[in-house]
């Protein structure tokens, strides 16, 4: 008896993990189903799927449903509905928990599965098998029937398998992995259906938690994306999960979700010491209006919080939210400049959404929100934030995201800022503009390329500082713009071609190691670094123009910034050019003095023989 169970992600992604059906996989892998996790992305062809999973001839297909992939779910059970009539189709997941009774009004699904999964789908794996009535299962609710609470969660969630440790999902061929160390939330904000019916955090144990993480790191793991609503409720056991990671699994990347109020120095110090990016829901920086959909907000704690994190190296973004009840254009900009101001790595904007199941949505009406019905519920407007507002806060948050975010300006941003005396968002208005009438209406940070954007940012940074006032700064400014581009683009580089012969001449075959970047600064780029956060009028006034050289590349994990003669840049540029045996042209550089570099450059990494 064969069931399948179907993912549907946004993307190709590293967090495109079935962890939700390889969960329930694990605890029913003792039933005598065997059981397919299969996996398809938005965008795909509905038939194609359907096809794909009809070739097994399933006895049951169920769907781990969500906002995103609602659609495309019913489309493909809708097809399978047809060409696999006896098969038995069901969904679970949030989007069916929320509101099983409009997905069983689809007429598509035999029955739901609400509330967490495992216990209902390894009754139905029993009931099935053994020709049983699978009707009675708590949690499983059939067309017609009443809608009743889900079931009592699972209280030791040990009790489930390791996904990672059985085996089901292989961590040796994903670029990436979901990690889940507890379920539940101890908040209750209306816009979120997280805690909703369910009350209070259970953890995974940290045995089971030390013992995956070996298995991450034994595998080659690259980067974790922790699945917990608040990572660091618990104080005490999320400092010895980081000491954990610090000492088990060093070289894995860690995403985290997080809390300001339980941020401390401690803490702040262990999350700088792994490598991992928080992300933190501010959502708006207006204590009314939060209040208005269950969340608190100090806003003096939070700076502090959030100047521990800035202090001690911890890479950090936030969550922003426009079309909240009680905002207006005007505090949303408040908002965005009061999130700029703290220096995150990056922010994520994105409008409200009324979620079905979620107090929000009980009290939409009332609070006189008006809301797409169907995914991915998109509020369109309320009293105090109309459809046009909506619109330009919209293309803010695209702005955002392309100059700020996916621009790396966080080291240069709100010098800028300071330099041209705006706030933040008035910078990012005019950028809009300018993008709306270079580019045109509507464009995205999904539609532009790295390059493009670097190209986008150095146009706009020259109309800024055009003026006879403010001309003499754009030298500084574009030093530190390219820099800090190049940094990231030099991180985010492939590192696989370290080469492991040692050069005995000039003749030798070379490249540029794909990290490397060959980078000639107006400035001097060792004073510019040296001056740490940047206050451009006090560096033109105490800095010279003298001109630099420099390659920057990737050494050991870690971004280098070598200084380096003219000379020596002519040699790399001789060696990206193809000059081949002879490296020297136009250098002036002795056999002896070309050789010796060479040395050093294979052993940091710079060069790699063909």
């Amino acid at each position: 008896m064969l069931f399948q169970l179907v993912s549907i992600h946004p993307s190709p992604s590293p967090q495109s993990i079935p962890l939700a059906n390889a969960f329930l996989k694990a605890y029913a892998q003792e039933s005598p189903v065997s059981i397919v996790l299969t996996d398809f992305f938005i965008g795909q062809d509905a038939a194609a799927c359907a096809a794909v999973i009809a070739e097994t001839d399933p006895v049951a297909v169920g769907f781990s449903m969500y906002v995103w992939n609602r659609k495309l779910c019913c489309e493909i059970a809708s097809l399978l509905r047809k060409c696999l009539p006896t098969c038995k189709l069901f969904c679970g997941g949030p989007e069916v928990s929320a509101d099983p009774g409009s997905t069983l009004d689809l007429g598509i699904f035999d029955f739901v599965i609400t509330g967490e999964g495992e216990e209902p789908f390894l009754s139905l794996c029993q009931a099935m098998t053994g020709g049983g009535d699978y009707a009675a299962i708590p949690g499983i609710l059939l067309p017609g029937a009443s809608i009743l609470s889900p079931p009592s969660p699972i209280t030791n969630l040990d009790a489930i398998p390791s996904p990672y440790l059985s085996g089901i999902i292989d961590t040796r061929s994903t670029p990436g992995l979901l990690w889940q160390l507890s379920r539940g939330c101890t908040f209750t904000c209306d816009f979120c259906f997280d805690a909703r019916g369910i009350h209070g955090v259970r953890h995974f144990s940290l045995e089971r938690i030390e013992a995956e993480l070996r298995h991450f790191a034994a595998t080659g793991v690259a980067q974790v994306f922790v699945l917990d609503s608040t990572f660091n409720t618990d104080k005490v056991r999320a400092k010895e999960i980081l000491r954990m990671i610090r000492k088990v699994a060093p070289d894995i990347h860690f995403h985290f979700e997080v809390r300001n109020e339980f941020i401390d120095r401690e803490m702040a110090e262990l999350f700088a010491g792994i490598s991992c990016s928080l992300q933190i829901g501010l959502q708006s920086a207006d204590r009314e209006v939060l209040k208005l959909v269950g969340r608190s907000f100090n806003k003096s704690d939070f700076t502090a919080k959030i100047g521990l994190l800035n202090e001690s190296g911890a890479t950090f973004g936030f969550d922003l939210i426009y079309g909240l009840p009680g905002d207006t254009l005007e505090g949303f900009c408040h908002s965005l400049d009061y999130a700029l101001s703290l220096y995150p790595n990056h922010l994520d904007i994105f409008p409200l959404a009324v979620l079905p199941g979620t107090r929000l949505a009980d009290r939409a009406l009332s609070l006189k929100i008006c809301w797409d019905r169907h995914p991915p519920y998109l509020v369109k407007s309320n009293d105090t934030f109309g459809m046009s507002e909506m619109a330009v806060a919209a293309d803010l948050a695209a702005a955002c995201d392309i100059f700020y975010t996916r621009g790396r300006s966080v080291a240069w941003f709100n010098a800028v800022v300071t330099l041209l005396g705006v706030k933040p968002s008035d910078l990012l208005k005019q950028f809009s503009l300018w993008l709306t009438k270079t580019r045109g209406h509507g464009i995205n940070e999904s539609d532009v390329s790295d390059d493009d954007i670097w190209e986008m940012q150095q146009l706009f940074l020259k109309q800024l500082f055009c003026g006879k006032k403010l001309q003499k700064y754009l030298p500084l400014v574009l030093d530190l713009a390219a820099y800090h581009h190049q940094y990231a683009a030099v991180l985010l580089s492939p590192h696989s071609d370290e080469s492991t012969s040692s050069p005995s001449s000039r003749n030798a075959g070379f490249n540029i190691a794909s990290s490397c970047r060959i980078m000639r600064f107006t400035y001097d780029i060792d004073e510019l670094l040296e001056c740490g956060e940047p206050h451009f009028r006090w560096m033109f006034a105490n800095l010279s123009a003298s001109g630099s050289q420099a390659v920057m590349y990737l050494h050991k994990g870690m971004v280098c910034t070598e200084s380096l003669d003219a000379s020596y840049i002519k040699v790399l540029e001789n060696i990206r050019d193809h000059i081949k045996g002879n490296y020297a042209s136009g250098t002036g550089l002795t056999s002896d003095e070309i050789n010796e570099f060479l040395v050093f450059a294979q052993q940091e990494g710079i060069i790699v023989t063909r």
